[in-house]
């Protein structure tokens, strides 16, 4: 299953995964024409019945957290690919997805999604479905960033594919620890720190950052050992502070394993 935001909106790349027998869901950014090529697929979405309502939840840029009532459409429509490329390509039944916002959000921007797959959808549920599927595509984003500019896999100076694969793979369960903590913070902060460190960790991070003074006589959570490990990171925790992000976790737990790695070295050679 292929998603992709409006950068994958090609046409060749649709009759590509067709012949391959691959299934696509791609956000849209070209306004193509369907049926008898006398109509684009804007004017018939603009015609198509809602077939019903779906809430999501989300965060804005700055971490607060919103929630928002999608009107949903969808039709499945011919869709013909562009006029200069129809003597190599051929037209394609597709199914598009409309999920827009109801009314005027303030301080941010009105969420359109415009979707077009291949799959065939029937029902409103597996609309739903597949803008859930959507929804998850920014956090691939946010793993690949990880990956490039935290664990900088595109710096290696590996020469065979089988080294490079298998670097990756490492890297992919480091990327992975990351991202589950920064996520963990915003969806599960009260779980106790042993759900996501090890003893030696919470060990070393009590001594290394200090809890306030209002919260050293409370139990302490997983989301406090995560501010500790941002902080380490540079993270400042201000009352007007966004959540930590990935990068500044993927600093502050780079900082924290040299101490750990440090530690383990210092436990062995005392004996």
């Amino acid at each position: 299953m292929h998603i992709g935001d409006r950068e994958s909106d090609i046409y060749e790349l649709f009759c590509l995964a067709d012949e391959l027998g691959t299934n696509f869901l791609v956000r849209t950014c070209v306004d193509r024409r369907t049926e008898d090529g006398t109509c684009t697929i804007a004017a018939q979405m603009r015609k198509a019945a809602v077939k019903g309502r779906h809430r999501i939840e989300a965060r804005t840029k700055q971490g607060e957290a919103y929630a928002a009532e999608l009107e949903v459409k969808f039709e499945q429509l011919q869709v013909l690919p562009p006029a200069g490329k129809r003597k190599d390509y051929p037209a394609l039944t597709l199914t598009v997805i409309h999920a827009m916002e109801r009314g005027t959000p303030r301080g941010r921007e009105k969420i359109a999604w415009k979707l077009i797959t291949n799959l065939t959808v029937k029902s409103l549920r597996s609309a739903i479905e597949k803008l859930d599927w959507y929804a998850l595509r920014w956090k691939i984003e946010v793993f690949h960033k990880i990956l490039k500019s935290g664990c900088k896999a595109e710096a290696s100076k590996l020469r065979s594919s089988e080294r490079l694969a298998n670097l990756i793979a490492i890297f992919c369960i480091i990327g992975w620890r990351i991202f589950w903590l920064t996520i963990l913070h915003r969806a599960d902060p009260d779980l106790p720190p042993i759900i996501a460190l090890d003893s030696t960790e919470v060990h070393l991070l009590d001594r290394l950052v200090k809890a306030k003074p209002a919260k050293s006589q409370t139990k302490a959570s997983v989301s406090e050992y995560i501010i500790r490990i941002a902080s380490l990171g540079g993270y400042l925790n201000r009352a007007t502070d966004p959540p930590p992000g990935n990068m500044v976790m993927w600093r502050g737990m780079s900082k924290l394993n040299d101490i750990h790695l440090g530690f383990l070295l210092g436990c062995k050679t005392c004996g």
